[in-house]
């Protein structure tokens, strides 16, 4: 039996689930006001080792992705963005910026699919047009 992309979630053990995972635990740390570290290690056991990869990289380099998401998020100031939203454009730029070896498609399409999934009726919109414009200029020939 296969499943599609639009099936219920993610499949287990994949990279998109443990996208999602690192997705719950950044915005877990920004709901508690806890560095994403912090909340990694109070978690009984330690989620996907990318998931963890990807928390702590954008923990370790949330000042350059801010910087890079606020340039690019036309008429919005990063601290009044959903935190929804903040915590999916941080991933996704981490990604973009630090992990090449990620496709350019999947990265947004997944950031994308994330935030129309669980963030509000424009965010898929928001966080594509802002993840295109920072792709546009940290992997100009993808």
């Amino acid at each position: 039996m296969s499943r599609s992309d639009d099936d219920l979630g993610p499949l287990p053990g994949s990279r998109r689930e443990a996208r999602e995972r690192a997705f719950h635990l950044l915005y877990e740390s920004e709901m508690k006001g806890e560095g994403p570290g912090d909340v990694l290690a109070s978690l009984p056991l330690e989620p996907d080792e990318f998931a963890v990869e990807l928390v702590r990289g954008v923990g370790e380099t949330q000042a350059e992705l801010d910087e890079l998401i606020g340039a690019h998020a036309r008429n919005w100031e990063i601290e009044r963005m959903p935190a929804l939203d903040r915590a999916l454009l941080r991933l996704a730029t981490y990604e973009l910026v630090h992990r090449p070896d990620v496709p350019t498609g999947a990265v947004i399409s997944e950031a994308v699919g994330l935030a129309k999934r669980y963030s509000t009726d424009d965010s898929g919109r928001f966080v594509n047009g802002v993840l295109s414009a920072v792709a546009e200029e940290v992997r100009p020939d993808a």
